[in-house]
């Protein structure tokens, strides 16, 4: 497994046409693997995972986690700094060997995380329909999406709750009576984006993708580490097609820093 890096050069053209098209940046991610088939990857084991950090207007950063190492050669060259990348020792991307910081995954251990989620539920509109998949679109319900016991259980961790000496905000209900935790968590929700596309790249087509993504930033305990490695390279939630799933650790810091840097 490898985990890649790669900054989006956000002044050119090409860039800004992936940026733009989730369809487009995932077709471009699976060409950096030759030897990938379209089938390649399931839920019984690693995928190609991929994630858009926007940390400023003129920084952006492409994370993909995967089972080999990419070529973004392509990437470079439509979307990068293609001059500089001529100098082997920066080829305008960086990759690791993912490996290491799994087997640090140990029962009790804390992380600091960022996650990119497509947060959904299921409802039923009048009795006698059946459930439809719809967007939290609360960040209340998206930071419950997360927090559900169950969905951490399975994923091999646990959101690490504040000192109470740290909260500024009670739990409660929602005015429709819905718990919320207030300030209870070691959580953050931003970044809330409302994708719509056509799943075909006709652009004649008539249905419609509309995916809401949102973005985790927060602290863990480890709690099954084998559960853990799977969420890290198989991906949490949906729609990982199109840039969510991806959960990346940093080790927790004592000393202030900008929260994501490391991942």
């Amino acid at each position: 497994m490898y985990l890649t890096r790669f900054r989006v050069n956000t002044a050119r053209p090409g860039a800004r046409r992936l940026l733009s098209s989730p369809q487009s940046l995932h077709a471009a991610v699976m060409a950096s693997f030759p030897g990938l088939l379209p089938t390649s990857g399931t839920e019984a084991g690693p995928r190609v995972l991929w994630r858009l950090d926007h940390n400023a207007r003129a920084e952006v950063l492409l994370y993909v986690v995967s089972p080999g190492r990419p070529d973004l050669t392509h990437l470079v060259e439509q979307a990068g700094w293609p001059a500089a990348a001529l100098d082997p020792a920066t080829p305008g991307w960086e990759s690791r060997p993912y490996a290491p910081l799994l087997d640090r995954l140990t029962p009790g251990g804390l992380w600091e995380f960022r996650l990119t989620a497509n947060p959904v539920h299921h409802i039923r509109r009048k009795d006698g329909e059946p459930t439809k998949r719809t967007a939290h679109i609360t960040p209340v319900h998206q930071r419950g999406w997360l927090l559900d016991p169950e969905r951490q259980e399975r994923a091999g961790f646990r959101v690490v709750e504040k000192p109470q000496t740290q909260r500024l905000l009670p739990g409660g209900t929602t005015h429709k009576n819905h718990p919320h935790h207030g300030d209870r968590y070691e959580l953050a929700v931003r970044d809330e984006r409302a994708l719509s596309f056509n799943k075909s790249r006709d652009s004649r087509s008539a249905h419609q993708v509309k995916v809401v993504t949102v973005t985790f930033d927060g602290r863990l305990e480890v709690t099954d580490p084998e559960a853990l490695r799977r969420t890290l390279t198989q991906g949490l939630g949906r729609a990982k097609a199109y840039g969510c799933g991806l959960m990346t650790l940093a080790p927790v810091q004592t000393s202030p820093r900008v929260r994501g840097e490391d991942r």
